[in-house]
This record gives C-alpha cells, sequence and structure tokens, in this order.
C-alpha cells in the first residue's frame, strides 16, 4: 500500500469519501485553519490505546472508535486469531452452509444469557441487528395469527441506529428528522431518568393498559442512553418493563449495541436487571472494534413459531456477510480474553481509578450532572453551542480523541488502559475543559 504524504492522504479523502455524521464542510474548512474547523485526522496504524497519524502525532482513542474497540488496535491476541482464520476460510455464506467460527460464537454468546436466549441471527451492523429484531417481533404476532400487534414503542432520546425500520424507533431529532416522511409510525413514551422514573413506567403502564392489542415489542436500550447523552438510568425501569411486557404479551427488545460487552459494567447491561428481553441486539463491541458484525439472540418459543413446513412462514431476511467467519474468529478472539484475563473485574479497578482522577468535575463551576456507569463516564458542560468543537480541537492538542455529543462531554475508554495512561486521559479531559470554556 502506498504512503501518502499528509496533505495529500487529507485532499484526497476529502475528494472522494464522504465521511459519516459529519457535515463535509466543516472538514473542508479545516484545511483553511478555520475556527469552525473539525479537523481530518490522518491516521496512518494503531497500538493497543493509540492512534497515530501519517505526520507522527498521536492521539490516545478515549471513545474506543465510537465505542468498538474493547482491546486497543492491532492486539496481538485477536490479530493472531483472525490470521489462523485467513488461511481457513475467509467467507462462505451461512445460507445452506455452516462453519465452526459462526456456531462456537453462537453458543458463546448464548451462554453468556445462561443459555436463556439463542437462535442467533448474524448480520453486519447495529442497525441492520434493529431491523432483524423488529422483523421477528412483527412476523412472530403475524405466524401466531395477532396480525393487528404491529406497532412498536421507543423512548424518548433513543437512538437504534439509521436504516429505516431503526429511525422509525429512534428519537434524536439530528438524525430522525429529515427522513420522517419515509418512516412507519411508533410511540414515544418518556424515558427514565433518576427524576422521573416512576413516571416513565406510570406511562409505559397506562399505554400498555389501552393499547397492548395493538403493540408487538417496546424496544430499548438498557441503563444508558448513548447517542441521546449518555443519558443513564436505574435498573429498576428494566424490571418493571419486563414485568408489564409480560403481563401485556409485548416483545421487549433489549438494544445493546452500544452497551453490551463490559460497557456498563456486566457483561450485558440487561443482567443487573436480572432479566431476559425476547430479543437481545448486539454489534459495536462484539469482535472488538475488527469487523463488521452483528447478532441478535432470542428465545426459543419465538423461534419456533417460524419453524414450519410453509417457507413463507420462515425468517427470510439474509445479508451477503452474514456470520463472516473472519469477523466470527475475532469476537471468538475477543470472548477469550474477557474469560482468560478477567476483564469485568479489572475494569471495575480502572473504573475507580478514572472516577477518582476526575473528581475535580464535581465542583466544577461549568460542569453539570457528572456520571458514570461501568466503564461510560459522562458530564455536561454549560456553555455555548461551539463549546463541543472547541473541546474537541483542545483535545486533540493533548494527545487524546474525544468527541462530544452536543455539550455533553463523554469517556468510553478500550479496556486495556495502564494506570498511566488513565492518568494522562482523565488529565488531558480536564485540561482540555479549561481550554474549550
Amino acid at each position: 500500500m502506498n504512503n501518502f504524504p499528509t496533505a495529500n492522504l487529507l485532499t484526497r479523502s476529502l475528494k472522494n469519501i464522504w465521511h459519516p455524521c459529519t457535515q463535509m464542510k466543516h472538514h473542508a474548512l479545516a484545511t483553511h485553519d478555520s475556527n469552525d474547523n473539525l479537523p481530518l485526522l490522518p491516521i496512518a496504524r494503531g497500538e493497543g490505546a493509540w492512534l497515530y497519524s501519517t505526520d507522527g502525532r498521536r492521539w490516545m482513542d478515549g471513545i474506543s472508535s465510537w465505542w468498538v474497540n474493547l482491546f486497543g488496535h492491532c492486539n496481538p491476541r485477536i490479530n493472531a486469531a483472525i490470521i489462523d482464520q485467513l488461511e481457513r476460510l475467509e467467507h462462505v455464506m451461512l445460507a445452506g452452509a455452516t462453519h465452526e467460527p459462526a456456531v462456537l460464537l453462537a453458543e458463546r454468546l448464548s451462554e453468556r444469557t445462561k443459555n436463556k436466549l439463542g437462535h442467533c441471527f448474524y448480520a453486519s451492523d447495529g442497525a441492520c441487528a434493529t431491523e432483524i429484531a423488529l422483523k421477528m417481533s412483527f412476523h412472530y404476532w403475524r405466524n401466531t395469527h395477532q396480525p393487528l400487534k404491529r406497532k412498536f414503542l421507543c423512548l424518548a432520546g433513543g437512538y437504534h441506529g439509521e436504516t429505516l425500520g431503526a429511525l422509525s424507533v429512534t428519537d434524536v431529532p439530528i438524525f430522525r428528522d429529515a427522513y420522517e416522511p419515509l418512516l412507519s409510525t411508533s410511540t414515544v413514551l418518556p424515558a427514565p431518568n433518576a427524576s422521573h422514573a416512576s413516571d416513565a413506567i406510570d406511562a409505559l403502564a397506562a399505554h400498555l393498559t389501552a393499547h397492548h392489542a395493538e403493540t408487538a415489542a417496546l424496544i430499548l436500550e438498557p441503563l444508558v442512553q448513548c447517542a441521546a447523552g449518555m443519558i443513564m438510568h436505574d435498573a429498576e425501569y428494566l424490571r418493571c418493563a419486563r414485568a408489564l411486557c409480560d403481563k401485556y404479551a409485548v416483545h421487549l427488545i433489549c438494544d445493546e449495541i452500544a452497551v453490551g460487552f463490559g460497557r456498563t459494567g456486566t457483561f450485558f447491561a440487561h443482567e443487573q436487571a436480572g432479566i431476559t428481553p425476547d430479543f437481545l441486539c448486539l454489534s459495536k463491541g462484539i469482535s472488538a472494534g475488527y469487523l463488521p458484525l452483528s447478532a441478535v439472540l432470542t428465545q426459543e418459543h419465538i423461534y419456533q413459531a417460524f419453524f414450519d413446513d410453509a417457507t413463507a412462514q420462515g425468517f427470510l431476511h439474509s445479508h451477503s456477510y452474514t456470520g463472516n467467519a473472519l469477523a466470527c474468529r475475532a469476537a471468538l478472539a475477543s470472548l477469550d480474553i474477557f474469560d482468560e484475563d478477567d476483564i469485568l473485574a479489572k475494569n471495575r479497578l480502572r473504573s475507580d481509578r478514572i472516577n477518582t482522577q476526575l473528581a475535580p468535575l464535581l465542583t466544577h463551576p461549568a460542569v453539570s450532572n457528572y456520571r458514570r456507569c461501568g466503564m461510560i463516564f459522562a458530564f455536561d458542560v454549560n456553555s455555548d453551542a461551539g463549546f463541543n468543537r472547541r473541546f474537541y480541537r483542545a483535545a486533540l492538542e493533548r494527545e487524546v480523541l474525544l468527541r462530544p455529543i452536543g455539550n455533553t462531554v463523554y469517556l468510553m475508554p478500550p479496556y486495556i488502559l495502564t494506570d498511566e495512561e488513565i492518568d494522562f486521559l482523565c488529565h488531558a479531559t480536564l485540561n482540555a475543559l479549561k481550554a474549550a470554556l
């Protein structure tokens, strides 16, 4: 592969690539050193928690590259597993064929739910996992002769992806509003938070009492609504939601695309409520940030509703790269690291150290609502609308990649940080805050 000079790489990228979740003009302005810019980072390689640029700079990846990277960049153990798999099988269609990595991964994910969920349906990204769960729920009710149950419930501030079905149950206006005419109608209910959890439970109960006969499922992000600004809620809401869904024969879909795989302190977030969802959506950390992969796990009775002589009774959804062998092998290597290195226990120590280092935020005059859940940390900054870009640039100047959501700063680092790296990340965050205000 050619090693482009930095300026050439950036120019060619801006000319040829439409970067995601970005107003491209902000990147273009960066070439003119505008104060309104979002500099495009020319990444040459990664190692551990660090990303290195083509011109010799480095940044600690404090957000795990959009929450996917669990064990650092170019992790030797995951690299070795993928290389081994590459010499055996790169991919085969999962329609009419199978292979060991896909089977092993499905078994091990089910074991993580104490075998209460299984029948793993693979796809390539989080939005596709959402689509699969929504379609399965709708189709289940159709197959069981309850076709009126076709409407979905979601929570205020919820985010479940950006395909049309996923957007239909998403309540983040900047992603949803432009496509409103294309979307199916869903009901948005109040989300729980520290001060309104009981109100949210009451609203759910009232809606299901009146509309359960037409409701297929409730979809939610357990414990943390990430894209809404790391809004956190207590596990009690999940327990009540599960009980109400059971009472009124409504499916519960837990979207753990962002919050699964140890992010909230337990392997799966719903564990903290002691519940089992009807559908569990997984992606992001599933392959430790290596390759596109997602999965939906579901309960046995749902699978059995599709198990029939009639082809149309089956779930005919498909993706070309479903159950990709390389991605599944990366995911298996990631699960090995969880088990062999006792990651959840070590993360509790990392979380406590980060929390201690960020203690000055508790009394900072411009900061409100400092919060944490497992390895997710967030705080809101009382400043003008340009704060997030100033903070982003200030953090980069201090060798840390952090990308605020509006005026909410969050840290979601990989699970490999040493004490020294934790201190570096936290001190850089505090100093970037000072510079951006």
